[in-house]
């Protein structure tokens, strides 16, 4: 092989490599014109998209939650569809369904919301488990079967569900085994004071967040944009140590006397390829422990259960997988 042209293509993927990371850092001060505050919310969303996985997002209503993901959808130039989740939702609702033409006496496929980039699951705790289920094989494999027929999803496709922490009459918990489809649970915390003031000059100069473009919001970073920066994740190096880390950490949430369920060896893969992605959008080709830290949280917290004892004492699982990074060792 020609050394120079092998150098050449390193140039050049080290340039696409770049290019991708300048779009993606864009996203933040293009979703910034119409959500004001959520920072760790717009990288955990792009963090999962750099990891092909999906996100729960939690926190109260009126805290931009929908605004959020049609925003980064708005701004990736990526197909977005809402769904609202209710007791009566049922799961062809979701996937879609083979209705009956009769012009032709056949049945054809009518496809559901869920064909599509970003499929925002609004309040998915409010509809029953049957319904629920029906999006497993979507998050999971990327695809929807009906009457026997897989049916592909597009690429890139994400799903950004959302649910409500303090109203819980009505709803039905996510089974665990759904819970472990998300790759990360971002809490979405109400404003700072700053940050409420701002949102209320925004609106009183007449934002309306039902019209993205007229606030702004362009369009800053490309599907093709998305895979060249998957690829170069897929490049960043990772050390024996670092894996070692992480599966130390993983081992350890099995052992807290505080929780019943600890994390399972795909909640320590996920959290291996979320250190990989925010290494990567941080500048470096290569993982440090201060990854795997910055991503710990949200990426399993909802991958353990307290027990009842710990839960009855206030104790949270933020703090216990806090007490956990500080008492297992960094490798140096």
């Amino acid at each position: 092989m020609d050394p120079t042209t092998d150098n050449a293509g390193q140039a050049g993927y080290a340039g696409h490599s770049d290019a991708a990371r300048a779009s993606l850092e864009a996203l933040r001060a293009e979703i910034a014109k119409a959500v004001v505050g959520q920072d760790p919310a717009v990288t955990g969303l792009v963090v999962a998209l750099l990891c092909r996985g999906h996100v729960l997002l939690e926190g109260v209503p009126g805290v931009a939650k929908t605004l959020l993901v049609r925003a980064l959808a708005a701004a990736l130039e990526l197909d977005t569809k809402r769904v609202q989740f209710t007791p009566d939702l049922m799961p062809s609702d979701v996937t879609g369904s083979l209705v009956y033409d009769a012009r032709t006496a056949e049945f054809s496929f009518q496809p559901g919301p869920v064909f599509t980039h970003l499929l925002l699951a609004d309040e998915i705790n409010r509809t029953p488990p049957k319904t629920q289920s029906s999006l497993l094989e979507a998050m999971e494999e990327r695809q929807v079967t009906v009457d026997g027929t897989p049916r592909p999803l597009p690429e890139p496709f994400l799903v950004a569900a959302t649910q409500n922490p303090v109203e819980h009459e009505g709803t039905y918990p996510l089974p665990e085994a759904q819970l472990d489809r998300f790759l990360l649970k971002l809490t979405i915390p109400l404003p700072s004071r700053q940050d409420e003031i701002d949102i209320l000059t925004r609106h009183a100069r007449g934002f309306d967040p039902r019209d993205l473009r007229a606030a702004g919001v362009r369009p800053v970073a490309t599907a093709a944009d998305l895979e060249a920066a998957r690829a170069a994740v897929a490049g960043t190096t990772l050390s024996p140590e670092i894996t070692a880390y992480v599966v130390d950490l993983c081992r350890a949430t099995r052992e807290s006397p505080s929780l019943a369920l600890g994390v399972s060896p795909r909640g320590a893969t996920a959290l291996l390829s979320t250190a990989r992605a925010w290494a990567w959008l941080t500048g470096r080709d290569y993982v440090i422990p201060d990854d795997v830290k910055a991503l710990a949280l949200p990426t399993l917290r909802h991958r353990v259960q307290l027990r009842p004892e710990a839960e009855m004492e206030g104790v949270t699982t933020d703090a216990v997988i806090t007490a956990i990074l500080a008492h297992v060792p960094v490798p140096r």
